[in-house]
């Protein structure tokens, strides 16, 4: 007899020999065991895992007459007839060459007779995802409505891209992946069967190669006894696969963790040259950074490798950071997206390379602290921590007690009862010194042009200054401002008294404000507000009553005797008049200036005037005598 593969001569033929369905394999023997057979199944799931396999062991057992437990005795003559595919009610067909209307319709029309042998007609239709939208429609009407004897077994690997209509008239099972510990157990159990030597961590190799296929593992286990002279061993099954050792996956990323991508870039094009392929490669590197996370954090599970693992693997596992190897497995995992939908894959490698040589790693060696040290650390940090906290909590409270005293102080206004008509204004005690003359001489060349500017950029000058001396600055107010001078006020008397004693703010007031206004450093004044109303009331009675500018000039007031004068009221009016123009050019806000003056003082209304803004032009003509 010809030689057949080892995929073919060690087909499953019992429930029991499906590997790594345990699930799905007693779910359909208590099915034929219970006589509880549907009429139509979906087999799904990735190529090789047991789908076409496990739709043939079905077909036998429920046609076997000797089946025991849902299982197929396969000595009667039926099970040997399904075996070498001589039964007639036994059907198999491949969807990919017998995909049209014409065919399904074939099908259907045999589908209605009765089986000749066995006591089901079963229908296996190999990717049945491969018919046509007239085929499915075709197939619909029988799965409808199918007759007793008859079971339809639908396999494929791509399950979407069958019509809803269909699955939902199946019963679907889904065929998981096989795990490479069941993989390995199966390839060692058929060599020990044949009496095959090999290493295990060879079949470990074919095993993960494979990707979860029996079919896969057991074609490239073929391909292996065909190379091997003898025993199959690792180095046999690395040519046959394409994979790379431990030891040129050791050199490649020792030299990306040296940041030596030129090394690394050689040793990639050496190992390329060999014939690996870039794919088997990237997943290579993978299930290596995959070893070394798992060397660090959980050894156990390395112990069938453990035999395997090298000098330069386990001196890497010390050196990595976790966090270096996440980075790693991160970039390798997008490389194999990319690599999958390119038709230059070794291009997309070497950028992978590149990264990896580059990428930042933490230093290795970092000391552990033994946990009583940490411990006694974290105690003494503690209670320094809770003694700093007690400590300004201290002066928080005291603080707050010193505010409030300030505020009730401030509160406090003595009022004298009114037991005289003595008009004269109460004197308020203040410890600081109030800088009249300095004020005055701001108020006397102040202007509006140099308040608005200074007003403009007062939020810019706040934010160009330290933090402790902006806190200050910004409970002030800008009151007046001349060529050469500021007056600002504080509402409390500790934070002025804080003001005047900054020598260094008042610098960096004028510095500032000359960066923001061209030509303009003025030096600025601080006081209070009470004492503000203050000294603005007594510069106005003094610039109306000219004691002002016989200070300030006395040819200012030889000139103002040589003018003509007129009568006493009308000059005093003229005084008020110009002293409130004063003020408003100057960019003072006083809007009750004038209620502070006598009631003799007050400039008069012209009645002419008041009786046509009444009446009219129309009705009132005023007549100069």
């Amino acid at each position: 007899m010809a030689y057949q593969a080892l995929y073919r001569v060690w087909r499953s033929q019992r429930f029991d020999d499906v590997v790594g369905q345990d699930a799905i394999t007693q779910t359909l023997k208590n099915a034929i065991s219970q006589q509880k057979i549907s009429h139509a199944y979906l087999f799904t799931g990735p190529r090789g895992t047991g789908k076409t396999s496990a739709a043939k062991i079905f077909a036998k057992a429920i046609n076997c007459p000797n089946s025991h437990d849902g299982e197929p005795c396969n000595e009667c003559e039926n099970c040997r007839a399904i075996t070498n595919g001589q039964f007639d009610d036994v059907i198999e067909i491949d969807a990919a060459s017998n995909n049209g209307v014409d065919e399904i319709r074939f099908l259907t029309e045999r589908a209605n007779y009765s089986p000749t042998k066995g006591k089901y007609k079963v229908y296996i239709i190999d990717e049945v995802h491969m018919l046509s939208t007239g085929a499915f429609n075709a197939l619909l009407k029988t799965l409808e409505e199918p007759r007793e004897s008859l079971v339809f077994i639908l396999a494929t690997t791509e399950p979407h891209k069958i019509p809803a209509t269909i699955i939902s008239r199946t019963q679907r099972f889904d065929f998981k992946r096989i795990d490479t510990s069941a993989i390995v157990g199966r390839m060692a159990y058929i060599l020990e069967e044949s009496n095959q030597p090999y290493e295990e961590q060879a079949l470990e190799i074919i095993a993960q190669a494979a990707e979860g296929g029996m079919r896969d593992a057991l074609s490239m286990l073929d391909q292996a006894i065909s190379f091997a002279d003898g025993t199959i061993t690792l180095a046999d099954v690395m040519a046959v696969t394409g994979s790379l050792t431990y030891e040129m996956m050791d050199q490649l990323l020792a030299q990306c963790l040296n940041h030596d991508a030129a090394a690394a870039l050689t040793t990639l094009a050496n190992i390329l040259a060999e014939g690996k392929e870039a794919r088997r490669l990237i997943e290579n590197l993978l299930v290596y950074c995959r070893d070394l996370l798992l060397y660090q954090k959980a050894p156990q599970l390395l112990e069938q490798k453990a035999g395997h693992l090298t000098a330069e693997f386990k001196q890497l596992a010390q050196q990595l950071s976790s966090q270096q190897i996440f980075y790693w497995i991160k970039t390798l995992n997008e490389t194999q997206n990319e690599v999958r939908f390119t038709n230059s894959p070794t291009i997309y490698l070497e950028v992978c390379i590149v990264k990896l040589a580059e990428s930042k790693q933490p230093e290795a060696n970092i000391s552990v602290i033994p946990k009583e040290q940490t411990a006694q650390q974290l105690t003494v940090a503690h209670d320094e921590t809770a003694a700093v906290i007690t400590e300004l909590k201290q002066k928080v409270a005291q603080l707050e007690t010193r505010l409030k005293q300030l505020q009730v102080a401030d509160n406090q206004i003595t009022v004298a009862p009114k037991k005289t008509t003595d008009h004269t204004p109460k004197q308020k005690q203040n410890n600081l010194r109030v800088p009249r003359n300095q004020v005055f001489t701001i108020l006397k060349a102040a202007t509006k042009e140099n308040l608005h500017q200074t007003q403009n950029v007062w939020e810019d000058l706040l934010a160009s200054l330290p933090i402790t001396k902006k806190a200050v600055l910004r409970q002030g107010q800008v009151r007046a401002a001349s060529p050469a001078g500021l007056v600002i006020t504080f509402d409390y008397e500790i934070i002025c008294q804080k003001a005047i004693d900054d020598e260094e703010m008042s610098q960096l007031v004028g510095t500032n404000l000359s960066k923001m206004i061209p030509n303009y450093a003025p030096t600025p004044v601080y006081l209070t507000s009470a004492s503000w109303q203050d000294l603005r009331r007594e510069f106005v009675t003094a610039q109306k009553n000219g004691s002002l500018l016989a200070e300030d000039s006395n040819e200012k007031n030889e000139q103002e005797e040589a003018q003509p004068t007129a009568s006493s009221t009308d000059s005093k009016v003229e005084k008020t008049k110009n002293s409130v123009s004063d003020l408003a050019e100057a960019g003072i806000e006083d809007d009750d200036l004038l209620n502070h003056l006598p009631p003799e003082e007050m400039p008069l209304e012209d009645p002419a005037q008041k009786a046509v803004a009444l009446f009219g032009e129309d009705v009132v003509k005023v007549i100069d005598d």
